[in-house]
Formats: structure tokens, C-alpha cells, sequence
């Protein structure tokens, strides 16, 4: 098989849990078989997936801003496509398909199925997306239309002709009221779960002709310009050889704290003391102490990034409420930081306050700014620090100064290096870096 999963959004529904950088994605919260350890979706489904089929080949269509946690959390053997902005599922399936075809070298014959990162399912989808692929020759198209359980108002609807198996696709409902939702399910609807498998070849094809081209280079070149649409607009709902195969199997979709919360097996995460809750699940990520008492068929997060207070069902409107915002915490592949403070003074410089905490063997890059100075203070740790080429060692107490336009990088040597970061400027942004090739050995 040849998946191609879909990993955008920055899952707001999820604050402060999620942000633009910290996708719900990532988010270790699901318990590993025969493990103590904890996986996110994404690890979820990679490791689901490979369990399944050994040998498929598995492409992540994502911004530039994921890649870190891509290949921290699933290695280097997924493949990545990289969308240079965010322009809906056509342009980023048009872009992950000329990948597969231009740089992983996929014959056109072959058959690709595109299908959301994120959903919490079982041993049965997978064996579904294989049926899906066996079956791609029978119809330009071939989408998984899930039996709904209940008359949602979140997804769209697909209407078959028939009740068997796989049955043509007699037409498409937009998302309805709830009304509406009863009324398309007493006439067989199933949800449409954004899971697509079609040959190779047919969307290249439709690259070239809604976009001019299927060339890998030039879609990547010109997709900022290129228009928002999703594919179901773009291509499904005009195309008239189109296949639905059912689906019963368990299927969530975990974007809100409701559903989120139906899928964790503990209640309670970090330096909690809950009593006297019912239906109530608390996660804090932060370094004080919090107590809940009496609070029943609530979500209760406390991250760096702020904190919620919410009825479980009330959850499910949080995105109107949340504003764009620095993220206050990330992980990258050499490691994590965590914003502590961040302050705009009087005279309109800025000034904000990290603590870095570097892995041992990692580094970050070697690179300079060119709007910030930076002072360094090492709490923990040993490591190797380079200022202009030149190399020094550092250890606990040790303190430097780095200006603007100042060449610099750093190693955890022995065990994680921790950092208090200090950034002084007139703006400081994480896109203020010019980055250097170096010799770490």
C-alpha cells in the first residue's frame, strides 16, 4: 500500500493542550501494548498501519513546521511532503502525489490512499484501507463511508446507491442540522471520514488538469499561489465513476475535548489532586499544584500555553474563543523548550525567557540572528559550545553572551544540557535564524 496521511491543523479545539506548533497529532496520551510508554496518534497510526501491511510505503503531507516531531516521534523512514503554506486537501494531495511519483519513484499504476492522521481506530480499518486497494480498479475512486452511530451535524454525508459492500456513490450531502442528519441516515448515509484510494496515475492527471501541472518542483514552487479548495469540492463531488465501501468498525474523531476525552484511559495527568468528580478529566503540565474538587462532566488543562475551565459538551466551541499566539512550549528533534516569560518594554524592545533542554548527543543548529542578542546561562549538563567557529566547553554556572550576527551553536555532551535563554531585541521570532553547515565531531 501506498498511504498518504494527512497531518494539517493546529487542533484548537484542543487548547491549551494543542497550538500551531504542538499539534494534537503529537500528543502522547494513548497507552503502547505491552508497554509503560505513551504514543501519540500519529505514532498510533504509523505503528497500526505497519502492523498491517509491513511493506507500505507512508508519506506525511505537512507543513515545514511538523517535520521536527515527524522524525523525533516516527524516524527517518516515513516520507514527507512538504507544504510550503496551507492551502486545503487538493493542493496538498496534488503535492504529496507528484512526491510519491517524482521523488519516491511510485509507478502511475499503483494504488495510493489518502486518509487523515488522527482518527482512533482498530485492526479493522486498516484491513478496510487493503480492501480499498484490491478493489481501486472498479471506480476512478474508492472513499470509506463510515455507518454512523448517532445524527452528527460535524461531517458531511455520502450517499450510496445500494447497501452492499462497496456500492456506487448516488450523491453527497454538505454537513447537515440535526434534523437533516436523521433523515440522511434513515436513508442509508454513511459519514464521509476523508478516506480516498484512487490509482496514481488518475491524480496526476488531475494535477495537470486543475493545476496545470503534476511536476513535483513547479507545484511546490507556485503553491502559494494556487487556490484553497479541498478535494471533495475539486474533484470528488464532479467525478462519476466513484465508489463508497462501508465501514462499521470504530471510528472517532478526536478533535474536540469531548471525544478526545472518551479515548484516554487515565483521568487525571501531573500534579493533580482530584476528588469527588465524576466524568471530569484533568491534565496539567505545569509545575504547581492544582485541586479539583467536586467538578463533574468537565475538562480541566493547564499547559504553559494558558488554561481551560470547560463543560465537556461546551467544549466543543472552544476554537471561536482561542486567538492566535506565541506558542509557549515545543518540541524540536534535538529537544524541548519552554517560553517563561515574554515581555514588550517601554521603548518598544522586547525581551523573552526560554529554558532549553537539549538531549544528550543532540545540538541545535549552527546560526545567528540578526534582531536579538542572546545570553546563555547553563543549569545542567555538559556540552560543547561554538561562538564564531571557535570552541569552548560548558557546564553548569557558565554564562555567555551571544550578539546579533553572531554564529552560534551548541552540543549536550554529557547528559541533557539545560539552558536558561534569555533573547533581548526588536522583534523576536522564531524566523529570525540564518542556519550553517558544522562539523560536530
Amino acid at each position: 500500500m501506498n498511504i498518504i496521511l494527512l497531518s494539517g491543523g493546529s487542533g484548537k479545539r484542543l487548547w491549551p493542550l494543542s497550538n500551531d506548533v504542538r499539534s494534537k497529532q503529537f500528543l502522547k496520551i494513548f497507552s503502547v501494548p505491552g508497554s509503560a510508554n505513551k504514543e501519540s496518534m500519529a505514532q498510533r497510526m504509523y505503528r497500526m498501519i505497519k502492523e498491517a501491511s509491513p511493506s507500505a510505503t507512508v508519506t506525511i503531507a505537512t507543513s515545514e513546521s511538523q517535520i521536527p516531531q515527524i522524525r523525533n516521534q516516527l524516524g527517518d523512514d516515513v516520507g514527507i511532503s512538504i507544504e510550503p503554506c496551507r492551502r486545503d486537501t487538493f493542493p496538498a494531495i496534488a503535492l504529496a502525489v507528484s512526491y510519491l511519483h517524482d521523488i519516491q519513484k511510485i509507478e502511475d499504476s499503483e494504488p495510493v490512499i489518502v486518509c487523515p492522521v488522527d482518527p482512533y481506530v482498530e485492526a479493522d480499518y486498516f484491513n478496510t484501507l487493503r480492501f480499498m486497494c484490491e478493489n481501486v480498479d472498479k471506480a476512478n475512486i474508492t472513499l470509506m463511508g463510515i455507518e454512523p452511530t448517532y445524527p452528527s451535524a460535524k461531517y458531511g454525508y455520502i450517499i450510496p446507491k445500494s447497501k452492499d459492500q462497496i456500492s456506487a456513490v448516488d450523491s453527497f450531502k454538505e454537513k447537515p442540522d440535526e434534523i437533516l442528519a436523521k433523515k440522511y441516515m434513515s436513508e442509508g448515509a454513511l459519514w464521509n471520514g476523508g478516506v480516498f484510494a484512487f490509482k496514481l496515475s488518475y491524480m496526476l492527471e488531475k494535477s495537470r488538469e486543475l493545476l496545470g501541472t503534476s511536476d513535483f518542483h513547479k507545484l511546490y514552487k507556485s503553491y502559494g499561489s494556487l487556490d484553497k479548495i479541498s478535494l471533495d469540492y475539486a474533484v470528488v463531488e464532479k467525478e462519476s465513476s466513484i465508489n463508497v465501501i462501508r465501514f462499521s468498525g470504530q471510528w472517532k474523531d478526536l478533535g474536540t475535548w469531548n471525544t478526545l476525552t472518551e479515548a484516554m484511559e487515565q483521568k487525571v495527568s501531573g500534579k493533580v489532586n482530584a476528588d469527588k468528580c465524576s466524568n471530569t478529566h484533568v491534565i496539567n503540565e505545569l509545575e504547581i499544584p492544582m485541586v479539583v474538587l467536586g467538578v463533574n462532566n468537565a475538562v480541566v488543562a493547564a499547559t504553559p500555553d494558558g488554561i481551560l475551565v470547560s463543560d465537556k459538551h461546551q467544549s466543543s466551541y472552544l476554537k471561536e474563543y482561542v486567538s492566535d499566539s506565541r506558542p509557549m512550549y515545543e518540541r524540536r528533534g534535538w529537544g524541548e523548550y519552554r517560553v517563561l516569560d515574554y515581555k514588550i518594554h517601554k521603548d518598544e524592545s522586547n525581551s523573552l525567557v526560554k529554558e532549553l533542554v537539549i538531549n544528550e548527543g543532540k545540538h541545535l543548529s549552527y546560526q545567528r540572528h540578526s534582531k536579538r542578542t542572546e545570553i546563555w546561562t547553563f543549569t545542567e549538563g555538559f556540552g560543547v559550545l561554538v561562538i564564531d567557529d571557535k570552541r569552548r566547553e560548558v557546564s553548569v554556572g557558565d554564562t555567555v553572551m551571544i550578539a546579533a550576527g553572531q554564529k552560534h551553536g551548541v552540543k549536550a555532551v554529557k547528559g541533557n544540557l539545560h539552558i536558561i535563554e534569555v533573547q533581548i531585541g526588536s522583534e523576536l521570532v522564531e524566523e529570525d535564524i540564518e542556519r550553517y553547515e558544522f562539523d560536530w565531531e
